[in-house]
Formats: C-alpha cells, sequence, structure tokens
C-alpha cells in the first residue's frame, strides 16, 4: 500500500464517522466519546481546511504581478509583504482562537465582541463571500484546466464553469463522500508539484539573483522617476491590494475549530501555522519564480501555466507529464476549494437563523432543511455570480477580497475593542491589543484600497449586494421580533394565576400511571414554555371539554449550528427540555388531569418525533396528537415561508402513519 492509500485509507475511516454520526441510526449525543471520533489532528485539518487558502495561491499571486505592469521587479516588495500580512492575520486569528475555543468564525465574533447588528452584517458578507468562493474556485480552475487546451476550445470555459458548479450542487445534494473522499491525494499531489516547481525555479537560478537584486533597484529608480514618489507608493498598494484574494480562507482555522481534536485551541493553533508557513512560501515563491522565468501575460493561459511551461520547456516527455499534472491538481484542487462554500454557507445560514437573522427553518442540521435548501441556494447564486461577471477571474477575485475583508476587519475591531475593555483584567493585554491592533490596520487598509481602486469596475456591486442581504435579513428580524411580541401578549392573556412560579418542582416524568391509559389522551407538541403552547392547550381544555383524561407533551430539542459544539452544551440543551416539558406536566396535574411528558433531542425534528410516538401509543392507544400554528391577519407568501414550517411538515408525516394529528390555528 503506497503513501497515497494510507492516507486516502485514514481520511476514509473519518468521513464514514462523520456519515455514521448523521445517519438515520440512533447515536448517543451525550457520549463525549463520540466528538473524540469525529475530530481530526492538525495535519488533517491543515488538508481539510487549508485547501481553500491554499488554493487562492491560484489566482492570489497572479492578480498582484500583473498589477504591477511595466515594472514587474516591484513584485519583490508585494512577495515579502504578502508573506508577512498572511503570518500577521494568522496570529491575530489564532487569537481569536483562544477567545472562542468552540469556533469563533466572524458573524460569531462580530456578534459577541460588538453587536448583532453588526454580527449581522459579517454574517451576510460571510455568505456572500462563500457564494462568491464557489465561483472563483470554478471559474479559477476552468483557468487552469483550458490553459493547455487548443485555442479553440477557450470560448466553451464559460459552459464548462457553469457546468462544474451544477455538476458540484447535485453531488452535494446527494452528499459530501463524492466531493471529500479524493481530497488528501489531491493535496498533496498539488502541494509537492508547486513546491518542487518554486524550488526548482528558485535553485537553478540562483546565480541571477544578484542581477535580479540590481535590477530590481534599477525599476524602483526607473519607476520613481516615471511616475514619482507617490506614484511609486500607489502601484505598489495597488498590487499589494490587489493581491487580497490570497488572503482568503485564512479564518477557516477559526470557523472550524469544533472539528479538531482535544486540546482544540492548540491543533488550531498548530494547524493555522501549518496554513500560514505553506501559503506564504507558495505566494512569495511564485511571485519570485514570475520574476526569474521573465513571465508575462498570454491570452487564455494563467501566469501559473505559463510558468510550468517556461520551466518544463527542455524537459521533453517528463516536462509534459508534469505540466498536465501540475495544472490538474491545481484545477481539481480549486474545484474542491468550492466545498468550503458548499459546507459553511448553509451552516453560516444556521447560525444567523438561530438568531431570527433568517428563516428559523434553516437553523436545523439536517438533510431536509440546511444541506438541501442551503446547497441549492449556494448553487443557484453561484451560479448567478458566475453569469454576472462572465466567469472573469480577475473580476470576482475584487468583488470576493471586499466581502473577505468586511469579515476580517469586523473580528479584528471585536477583538480590539475586546481587549481594551479587558485590560484591567488581562495580564498581557497590552500586547494582544497590538497584535489584533496590526492585524485591524492591514485588514482595514486592504479594504479600503481594494474598494476604492476597484469600485467603479465592480467593486460597487459586492457592497449593494451585501448591503440588500443585510436589509433582506433586518426586515426578517423585524417580522420576528413583532410576532414575539404578540406571542409574549398570549403568553400573558393565559398566565398561570395562582400558581407558585416553581409548581414544576417534584414533577417526576412516567412516576405515576395513568388512572386509565385507555380514556382519550391529548398529546402536545410543543417548543419551550410560551404562549403557543399555552394557547394550544387551553384550547383543547375549553374546546373540547372533559373529553381528554390525559394530556402528554411532548418536546425536541433541536441540536443545530448552536448547539452541536460538545456533550456539555447537550446536556444543558436536555435538562431545559425536561424543565420546560414538566412545566406543563404539572400545571394540568393541578388541574386534576394526569400528565406526562416525553422529550428528546436530535438533528432532526421529524426523526425524532417519529421514534417517540409509537411509544406514547402502546400507552395510550386512543391518543391525539396536537400542534399549534400561527395564523396571521393578513397572511402572505413572506409569513408563510418564515413559520409554520414544522407543524405542518409534522402533520404530514404522521398522517402517513394513519396517526391522527390536529394543527390548533392560533389567531395573530
Amino acid at each position: 500500500m503506497n503513501f497515497f492509500e494510507v492516507i486516502e485509507s485514514l481520511f476514509n475511516k473519518v468521513i464514514k464517522r462523520v456519515q455514521g454520526f448523521f445517519s438515520t441510526s440512533k447515536q448517543n449525543l451525550t457520549d463525549p466519546s463520540v466528538y473524540h471520533r469525529l475530530s481530526l489532528i492538525a495535519f488533517f485539518a491543515w488538508v481539510g481546511l487549508g485547501a481553500d487558502g491554499l488554493s487562492s495561491s491560484c489566482y492570489g499571486p497572479e492578480e498582484a504581478f500583473l498589477a504591477l505592469g511595466q515594472h514587474p521587479y516591484l513584485s519583490i516588495f508585494v512577495a515579502l509583504a504578502s508573506a508577512i500580512t498572511i503570518f500577521i492575520i494568522s496570529y491575530s486569528y489564532s487569537q481569536i482562537i483562544e477567545l472562542f475555543p468552540n469556533g469563533g468564525g466572524g458573524y460569531m465574533v462580530a456578534s459577541k465582541l460588538l453587536n448583532p447588528s453588526i454580527g449581522m452584517i459579517s454574517g451576510c458578507a460571510l455568505v456572500i463571500d462563500y457564494v462568491l468562493t464557489i465561483t472563483i474556485s470554478v471559474a479559477s480552475g476552468s483557468d487552469a484546466l483550458f490553459s493547455f487546451l487548443p485555442v479553440s476550445f477557450h470560448p466553451f470555459k464559460f459552459h464548462f464553469a457553469f457546468l462544474g458548479i451544477v455538476i458540484l450542487t447535485l453531488m452535494n445534494l446527494r452528499g459530501v463522500k463524492e466531493t471529500v473522499k479524493p481530497l488528501i491525494p489531491i493535496f498533496m499531489v498539488f502541494l509537492i508539484t508547486h513546491v518542487f516547481l518554486i524550488v526548482y525555479a528558485i535553485f537553478t537560478h540562483s546565480s541571477d539573483l544578484p542581477a535580479v537584486v540590481t535590477t530590481t533597484s534599477r525599476d524602483v529608480g526607473f519607476a520613481w522617476r516615471e511616475l514619482g514618489t507617490l506614484g511609486l507608493v500607489m502601484i505598489l498598494l495597488k498590487s499589494y491590494s490587489m493581491g487580497a484574494g490570497t488572503y482568503t480562507g485564512i479564518e477557516a482555522v477559526s470557523n472550524g475549530v469544533s472539528l479538531l481534536r482535544e486540546p482544540k485551541v492548540k491543533t488550531a493553533k498548530r494547524t493555522m501555522l501549518y496554513m500560514a508557513t505553506s501559503l506564504s512560501f507558495m505566494v512569495f515563491g511564485l511571485l519570485v519564480a514570475y520574476l526569474l522565468f521573465k513571465v508575462s501575460h498570454v491570452p487564455g493561459k494563467t501566469l501559473n501555466a505559463v510558468l510550468i511551461e517556461s520551466v518544463t520547456s527542455h524537459w521533453g516527455f517528463f516536462g509534459s507529464v508534469f505540466l498536465w499534472v501540475t495544472l490538474l491538481s491545481e484545477a481539481l484542487l480549486l474545484f474542491i476549494a468550492a466545498q468550503a462554500g458548499f459546507l459553511d454557507g448553509p451552516r453560516i445560514l444556521a447560525s444567523m437563523a438561530i438568531d431570527r437573522w433568517f428563516p428559523t427553518r434553516f437553523a436545523l442540521l439536517n438533510e431536509r432543511f440546511v444541506a438541501r435548501n442551503g446547497i441549492v441556494i449556494m448553487g443557484l447564486a453561484a451560479l448567478g455570480m458566475l453569469i454576472l461577471t462572465h466567469g472573469s477571474v480577475r473580476f470576482l477575485v475584487v468583488l470576493y477580497s471586499i466581502n473577505v475583508f468586511i469579515t476580517f476587519v469586523l473580528s479584528q475591531l471585536g477583538m480590539v475593542r475586546h481587549w481594551w475593555l479587558k485590560k484591567a483584567v488581562v495580564r498581557d493585554w497590552f500586547k494582544k491589543f497590538c497584535i489584533n491592533g496590526v492585524g485591524l490596520c492591514l485588514c482595514l487598509f486592504i479594504l479600503i484600497a481594494v474598494t476604492v481602486i476597484k469600485f467603479e469596475e465592480g467593486g460597487w456591486i459586492t457592497m449593494f449586494i451585501t448591503l440588500s442581504f443585510a436589509f433582506f435579513a433586518f426586515i426578517i428580524k423585524r417580522h420576528y421580533y413583532k410576532t414575539a411580541k404578540v406571542i409574549f401578549q398570549v403568553h400573558k392573556q393565559y398566565r398561570l394565576e395562582g400558581l407558585p412560579e416553581d409548581y414544576e418542582q417534584g414533577v417526576s416524568l412516567h412516576a405515576v400511571s395513568p388512572q386509565d391509559s385507555e380514556a382519550h389522551t391529548a398529546v402536545l407538541f410543543v417548543n419551550g414554555f410560551d404562549g403557543i403552547g399555552i394557547h394550544t392547550l387551553n384550547t383543547i381544555l375549553n374546546q373540547f371539554g372533559g373529553l381528554y383524561k390525559n394530556f402528554i407533551f411532548v418536546q425536541i430539542g433541536v441540536v443545530d449550528a448552536g448547539n452541536f459544539k460538545g456533550a456539555e452544551e447537550i446536556e444543558n440543551l436536555s435538562k431545559k427540555i425536561e424543565s420546560d416539558v414538566k412545566r406543563y406536566v404539572g400545571y394540568v396535574q393541578r388541574k386534576g388531569y394526569y400528565g406526562d411528558g416525553y422529550y428528546g433531542f436530535g438533528t432532526d425534528i421529524i426523526q425524532e418525533v417519529l421514534v417517540l410516538v409509537p411509544q406514547i401509543l402502546v400507552r395510550f392507544p386512543k391518543a391525539m396528537f396536537f400542534g399549534g400554528f400561527l395564523v396571521f391577519k393578513e397572511e402572505t407568501m413572506f409569513s408563510r415561508f418564515l413559520h409554520n414550517h414544522t407543524v405542518f411538515a409534522l402533520q404530514q408525516r404522521l398522517c402517513l402513519t394513519n396517526v391522527p394529528f390536529v394543527a390548533i390555528p392560533i389567531k395573530i
């Protein structure tokens, strides 16, 4: 068994365990070993989370080099500045990892350390960023593939990219196994071929390095005389900012800390070091190699393709093979990097849906809601971006960089504010403050530079899209807020007067047997002790008189993007659900009825309900199931999309299994 087979075998085990966890079979979510089995060591995390960042070396250095125009030798300064920037941003993100050991993505950092509204803007920028990740990765991968195809094939490049996004979307709808499985061999082939290419280029031209230094000095003088001091600075800043696409993907480790092996922080920081080192080496090495081989733009080819052709021109058959393997590994890694959009985009939607910025149906980590609808949304949006930009990588880099650095700036600003507020209790606060402060200045400078320089050439488009998306999120949040106020009024209307606040204390589920299990039984699905549940219960009591002798309450806790962090969070969720159910049970018991409750938690409400329903029907054969739904005075397509999805999905599934279900309307 060769090296790649060994690595692929190990990675397959990880994939099988992840798929097994989210399979239909029941898992013990409170078992700490579940999280250990799913966690990744630093090397695998570097591969899994670093593909997006490392793939940016396929287009970031090229854009920086081409921005220098007739002054290519200035790329030495840009290369040094880019490498230093990568380490500074990575180091500042290591502090985010320390502060948010369960995952500190841009949305969470800005929401917790600044305010929820600013966090929403960061989250919207991230969602657009992941859409652009798909688009630019596929477009750049297509450029790499078509670089070694005849010019007559180039008119089909856009169609190929379009088809690539469609295929990736369909594959993700089936599951991630088909697209993740070959990641490690491709990643290693990409890394080995490009490291060899850079080392070979520099080693074979080592004797030219003194001449390069001399020519660089002469080019600086020429540019200064031609453009002046301000012009020289501006062209360097333009090149530096146009290479901003290079830094995309650095935040992936802070987003995926929950996937890493304990101790998570140490593993994450080691992973960040691997990523920063490999990316800075790749960026610096490619820019120097472009310079040494005097690479220039060739229509229909990427600079990497031109460089590889120049390096391997005298290698004969081996050179042709190396060219094909290297460019193919670039294309495949870029296509795999598009996975970040399909995997992380829906996850950000889920996190924001928990906070009611997006429809709550996106807050569930299950196949039906986030994975399927989220993937379709990301795929369609990526196709829209591809059509809008005509697949131009140069145009997409501008859009991509602006959104990435909006998140970077807000994250660094949140950290700077945090260290300043905690300066009285954190011993080395000034050091941490300075690290994130430098990161903030760099990120803010790049954001302003890219936006100003490329505003008329497309920068305004991504600003308009992001702000429109944020406005849409604000409208949704406002709707949920107004609805919550009405539900609270319903809660007050049915307040439980005369009952002590701790009346649920002493209630034990299943401790007392019903007097008559054959009597009519009302089974009520609830979601917390709120106005909807209380209104539904009182409607049953008022409208059905003394028909029902037994009342059973069922609540399912959702293991969503906000809860899936470890066994401790699952235990807290379980306690909260049990307390809610006991409050309902205590209420009906004080009214003289038999009360009992069932609860569970998982990634899919429907699935968990279908597990509990047979147990309830065995105890209470004459059970009727109830659930409340909101009825708006002026119902619109908007309100229908934002509410009542779960209750009607439950009604459909139970009716298909011949279980009676009644939906109780609650007028809003």
